[in-house]
């Protein structure tokens, strides 16, 4: 009995370290290396591995590539202005792709953000989810094709 009570023990103990935490679920996807990088220069890492939850709508790469380079340079140099980018990307509470609802919506950062869906299509802004629902254990994720920038 002592024997299997520390089998179970043990798997438990594996699967929570096993649950990953939004920043370390972006950290592991290829397609946020930029995001990844830009959490790190504000320490919005950290934020985001704590308890929250919450919802992130991250730009891919492909997002970030879309910005000019010396434009996209210059605000990952502005870490107050990257903070203030970044906290944008990310809403209260775990929203999942099932919950959303059209409207405007608060950012962490204080500014709306406008959501829309057509066709069972979400879009934020002007960026359109590209890959909804990637769940960590402490909030969602949703993947978006644009970088949100305050207007």
């Amino acid at each position: 009995m002592k024997k299997l009570l520390i089998i179970i023990a043990s798997s438990l103990a594996f699967t929570t370290a096993m649950a990953a935490n939004i920043t370390e679920t972006i950290d592991a996807n290829e397609n946020f290396k930029t995001l990844a990088k830009a959490l790190k220069i504000t320490e919005l890492d950290a934020t985001l591995k704590g308890t929250g939850p919450f919802t992130v709508f991250a730009p891919t790469d492909s997002a970030f590539e879309k910005i000019p380079k010396a434009k996209l340079d210059a605000l990952l140099k502005d870490k107050a202005k990257l903070t203030k980018v970044l906290t944008y990307h990310v809403v209260p509470g775990k929203v999942l792709s099932s919950e959303i609802k059209a409207g405007k919506t608060k950012s962490v950062e204080g500014t709306l953000l406008n959501i829309k869906i057509d066709d069972d299509k979400v879009k934020v802004n002007k960026a359109h989810v590209s890959k909804a629902d990637m769940m960590a254990d402490n909030g969602v994720i949703h993947a978006i094709d644009k970088v949100l920038m305050i207007e």
